[in-house]
């Protein structure tokens, strides 16, 4: 298996970048192309005591910054690490590509470059949120501002057969995520996609468990819920800004007092087991579900941990079959009127 790697996007690059590959390279008996300045990764590898055997760097002069316009960084900055890498991934130099960059660079690159699975009609970014034994996929949290019924459908499908492969569930459940569970709740794209996705459901092609509200999203009930991109952005980042305060909270209850001092000590392993359950940044990163290779998106804030779980996340998708699966089912994804 061989990554390809984003070296210069993200907050921390490149060197939290070039150790969390490197540890996936010890770890996970990975191949890497780093993409970005040749020597500063050469020397950030000497520094990490790399084995360079299986290690590729190629050279990227230029870099896409969250100030770029993502709608043409990647096409302007020809000789930026992401572009190069996403050529490289296009060309067959590697099984799956990993950037911590910026977010709508990198789809739009993907989309333009390494392009999507055919007969789909937007990639989207589908993050797999803590809840339950598997967690929750959310699909899309941001990638598609405005959808139609039909992006909706296929959302659907695609991330029930990630969550099929990679999440392990047996028989994903799908929600639609409205402002009630009744059939008859939201607005006119609620109303066509609900249709759509219970037809798909009484045809046995997907297990369609109909409405569910924002509070409804952890509870388990469901395995992955669709979305247009603008509400999933909304329910990501409030859900992000939850935990964090409730992290936040709850730190301060345990240092109120020596009493609340002790209880944390006694706690301690259960709650470190709690924290980690909750933090986002296990998963590492979003797969761009809908492109014809492998993409995953990392945190741009990415430290070394977290990247290394975003290569781990792309391996398991370069693994699955999962682009297989789509291209060979996506008649049944399409509106028949075509």
């Amino acid at each position: 298996m061989k990554i390809i790697v984003d070296a210069m996007g993200g907050d921390h690059a490149p060197q939290e970048i070039v150790k969390g590959a490197v540890r996936a390279q010890r770890e996970l008996g990975v191949a890497l192309v780093l993409v970005g300045k040749k020597e500063i990764i050469e020397d950030l590898l000497r520094q990490e005591q790399a084995d360079l055997n299986g290690i590729r760097v190629v050279d990227a002069r230029d870099v896409v910054t969250m100030e770029d316009d993502p709608s043409t960084a990647t096409r302007r900055k020809k000789d930026s690490s992401m572009a190069v890498a996403l050529n490289l991934l296009r060309d067959g130099e590697g099984d799956a590509m990993v950037s911590a960059g910026s977010t709508g660079a990198l789809l739009t690159g993907a989309t333009l470059t390494v392009k999507r699975i055919k007969g789909i009609r937007r990639a989207a970014l589908a993050p797999v949120l803590p809840a339950g034994e598997h967690g929750v996929m959310l699909i899309d949290c941001g990638a598609n501002v405005e959808c139609t019924a039909e992006y909706l459908l296929q959302f659907a499908y695609m991330g029930s057969y990630y969550a099929k492969k990679i999440m392990g569930c047996k028989d994903p459940r799908i929600g639609l995520l409205n402002v009630g569970t009744e059939d008859t709740k939201g607005g006119e794209l609620q109303h066509q996609a609900f249709a759509l996705l219970k037809q798909a459901h009484e045809e046995g092609r997907i297990h369609f468990a109909g409405n569910v509200e924002g509070t409804g999203v952890f509870d388990g009930s469901v395995d992955v819920v669709v979305t247009d991109g603008f509400t999933g952005n909304v329910l990501l980042k409030g859900t992000e800004g939850v935990i964090k305060y409730m992290m936040k909270a709850l730190k301060g209850v345990f240092y109120k007092s020596t009493v609340n001092k002790l209880a944390a000590g006694v706690l301690k392993k259960d709650l470190t087991e709690m924290k980690k359950s909750m933090d986002v940044n296990e998963v590492g990163g979003s797969a761009l579900v809908g492109i014809s290779k492998p993409v995953i998106k990392a945190h741009g804030s990415s430290n070394a941990a977290s990247f290394f779980a975003a290569i781990r996340q792309a391996v398991a998708f370069a693994n699955s079959g999962i682009i297989e699966d789509i291209t060979e089912h996506i008649e049944y994804m399409r509106l028949k009127t075509e």
